[in-house]
């Protein structure tokens, strides 16, 4: 793996600390419209999924309307209304910098709305370092490797010099479904076993501990 020369982060669980705000920003939507309420571990095993099938998988049965109206109610609750915050979580930007210092090429492959990265884009500053993204709006959902296909094409790295991060078995499924390396962290939604299961090539324990210049 000393010759990998991309590196793809998922975003929610691998680079912010946002696992628990999605879980209580879907727990008030479903109180919010009269819905069964989602046990913890249901939410995040939706995590990286795009929201739609995300949502379809929490609440079936719905009709379109009804899924409208979900939407838009998460949407609310969790940009504005949820006041559970969203740090990065600790040595996220020292390790960006180092990466991208030593000529490695960075994107982001991650199952937010293209104006949910652009938001924590704008918050955190971080998209200096990524040449490119792709969201929900721009490709097939996790696991499906339509993200990372996408990315490979763009940047003309092959798949075999390609390292996929993230937190959940949908990252690394994505990323064996791509021919790529992949490396789970276990700070987010999946724990090491689970991760491993799923044929996680390393995991990372901690990014202030972690290193690939």
């Amino acid at each position: 793996m000393k010759d990998i020369a991309l590196v793809v982060f998922d975003w929610d669980g691998t680079l912010m600390d946002s696992v628990g705000r999605i879980v209580s920003s879907m727990q008030a939507t479903a109180r919010a419209l009269a819905m069964p309420e989602p046990s913890e571990e249901a939410v995040r095993n939706i995590i990286g999924l795009s929201l739609r099938p995300a949502l379809d998988q929490l609440f079936p049965n719905l009709d379109e309307k009804g899924r409208e109206q979900l939407l838009a109610v998460y949407r609310d609750q969790y940009v504005d209304l949820d006041p559970t915050p969203t740090p990065l979580f600790p040595g996220v930007e020292a390790m960006l910098d180092e990466l991208r210092a030593s000529g490695k090429t960075l994107a982001v492959a991650t199952g937010k709305a293209r104006a949910g990265l652009e938001r924590v884009f704008a918050q955190t500053g971080l998209e200096v370092h990524f040449i490119t993204s792709r969201t929900a709006d721009d490709a097939q959902s996790k696991p499906h490797p339509d993200m990372l296909e996408q990315i490979l094409s763009q940047t003309g790295i092959s798949p075999s010099r390609a390292l996929m991060i993230g937190d959940s078995v949908l990252d690394i499924t994505m990323a064996k479904a791509a021919g790529m390396w992949a490396a789970g962290v276990t700070f987010g939604v999946h724990g090491a076993e689970k991760l491993r299961a799923a044929g996680a090539d390393l995991l990372i324990n901690d990014w202030r501990d972690w290193s690939l210049a």
